[in-house]
């Protein structure tokens, strides 16, 4: 009677439990659903190109023809000074899919191959935000991130179970497969769809018979295949409309000629009576999602050329960016000189599905992770007040073999500095891809020959720069004069310091300890006759010691 008395308490007990568990699978459930039912009428569609650049006539530039992105802009807000916060592949797209500069989420340089760097395991990415609160994701093209239990979508077409080629530059095959994330998607629940471009990223050195940007491929020509809804644009390199940064020479021109047909065919990729950017805006609109789809564009980085990708400088970091949305309509068209980062991606896309961020922790338990970024939705709707009043960069490397770390903050759109912790003396590395270019292998000849580079400095400045430099943006926008060791600005010298270091504690940069040890340093070997054993020059020492460690 005992044991019949103890075994009829437990198989009460288990009914209870079981009771209990179904409830609260049909709660989560119910909220799962509910939160799918609240976010109804509200997608994502986020196309980012590789390596793109402002070669395109919204932001100026008549000579490339992108009928299809200027049709966007006009229907877009569009940002004069928007930045990536690293200006690398793989670091850039893991900052921009989390929220988190690099150093932050963890992944320092390229994902692929032998390089193999990944985020944090603990990283909450925005798929993976997007999916616990009932919305959809798929990606389509460059993936380059991991590792994929952060970076996991609903639907995936990437270089990892396709060829680069075929779902990141063929436009034909990129419809097709938007056409199918589209028909598998439940007409209840929302969905962010995340088309990644391949095009204009360099191809040298992985398929140098397809041109230097990729720009036979597909153009129907024997041996380069044919993309169907591709009409090739053909440029002339004596019509090209060159930035400043890159050198007017026969060999840069003809480079930057195959860059535009390249951004023609991300531009193209539909009849010209369409209106938008190519066959992925039509396929949205054959879906009848343009009503209640905000479209943003934008680039991982600067383009492939110098100054451009892997630099802190300006061509490096500044990348378009335009965001359409269908609900507010009062600055569509209008350019905007308001500070915006990749950084700003997450917060935006979750304030337009209504989610908060989660509480979670990376690194420190006792401090939840926080988002550095803005949303830029407000910004849509006239609200400037929302502005940041300081870009922060961090880059450590791209290539596994290129480490050259480099902090930087920019205040006020007017003074940036920029750290270079490998400096002085380690040279700055030059990324695979652009040192086989035309443009790059030609400043070498010219340089061992002697001859003029037609460009904004020697390359020699260019490898080998100091640990500090401080740019007035305003003044001089090239950035070519170096102000931190000049009196007139020591004050905006130390102020712009103190903020980037006060970042890179509160983002727990793990290069910080280098910092504080280089400051150790020069604080207490303070015997000049022992630095002149070091340098040999007790003039150049007084001067260092002056110019770069006096306002510790």
């Amino acid at each position: 009677m005992m044991m019949y008395g103890l075994w009829h308490g437990i198989n009460h007990f288990s009914k209870f439990v079981l009771t209990m568990l179904f409830l609260i699978i049909c709660l989560l459930s119910c909220r799962h659903e509910a939160s799918a039912a609240l976010l109804h009428g509200r997608n994502v569609l986020l196309m980012i190109a590789d390596d793109g650049g402002f070669e395109m006539g919204v932001y100026g530039n008549n000579r490339c023809q992108t009928p299809h992105l200027d049709a966007l802009a006009a229907q877009s807000l569009v940002f004069s000074r928007a930045r990536t916060s690293v200006s690398s592949c793989s670091p850039s797209r893991a900052a921009l899919l989390s929220g988190l500069p690099s150093h932050e989420n963890g992944l320092y340089g390229l994902h692929h191959d032998v390089h193999h760097f990944n985020s944090f395991e603990t990283v909450r990415s925005l798929p993976m935000i997007l999916r616990e609160n009932g919305v959809r994701t798929g990606i389509i093209g460059k993936k380059h991130v991991g590792p994929r239990s952060v970076y996991s979508f609903d639907y995936e077409q990437t270089e990892e179970n396709n060829s680069i080629m075929q779902v990141g530059r063929n436009i034909t095959r990129i419809k097709l497969l938007v056409r199918e994330f589209l028909a598998t998607q439940n007409e209840t629940q929302p969905f962010l769809l995340y088309v990644a471009f391949h095009d204009p990223h360099r191809c040298d050195h992985s398929n140098p018979g397809y041109g230097h940007f990729c720009d036979k491929f597909g153009n129907g020509e024997p041996g380069f295949g044919h993309i169907p809804d591709w009409k090739p644009i053909q440029y002339k390199p004596e019509d090209v409309l060159l930035p400043y940064f890159v050198p007017d020479t026969p060999a840069a021109r003809e480079d930057v000629a195959s860059q535009y047909t390249t951004i023609s065919r991300l531009d193209q990729g539909a009849r010209q009576n369409n209106l938008g950017v190519g066959l992925v805006l039509d396929e949205i609109r054959k879906a009848g999602k343009t009503e209640d789809t905000l479209i943003i564009y934008s680039s991982d980085n600067g383009i492939s050329f110098p100054y451009g990708r892997t630099n802190m400088y300006e061509p490096g970091l500044a990348v378009p960016l335009f965001i359409k949305s269908p609900h507010d309509l009062t600055r569509r068209g209008e350019l905007t000189d308001v500070q915006a980062s990749l950084l700003d991606i997450v917060p935006t896309v979750l304030d337009w599905f209504d989610i908060d961020y989660p509480k979670y922790h990376i690194l420190k338990p006792s401090q939840p992770t926080s988002l550095g970024g803005k949303s830029l939705l407000p910004f849509l709707r006239g609200d400037d007040k929302a502005e940041s009043d300081a870009f922060f960069g961090s880059h450590a490397m791209h290539e596994v073999t290129m480490n050259y770390p480099m902090r930087s903050i920019i205040q006020g759109e007017r003074y940036k500095l920029i750290h270079n912790l490998n400096a002085p003396g380690t040279p700055f590395p030059i990324d695979q891809d652009f040192y086989l270019s035309p443009t790059f292998l030609d400043m070498l000849n010219r340089t061992l020959n002697g001859l003029p580079l037609h460009w904004i400095k020697e390359l020699s400045d260019y490898y080998f720069r100091e640990e500090w430099e401080m740019f007035d943006l305003k003044e001089d926008p090239k950035e070519c004069v170096n102000l931190h060791r000049k009196k007139k600005y020591r004050e905006i010298f130390v102020e712009l310091k103190e903020k980037l270091f006060m970042w890179q504690k509160s983002t727990y940069d793990p290069w910080l300890c280098y910092v504080l040890h280089m400051e150790y340093f020069w604080r207490t070997l303070k015997d000049l006759s022992a630095l002149r054993c070091i340098t040999g020059n007790l003039e150049d020492t007084d001067n260092y010691m002056l110019s770069d460690w006096y306002y510790m």
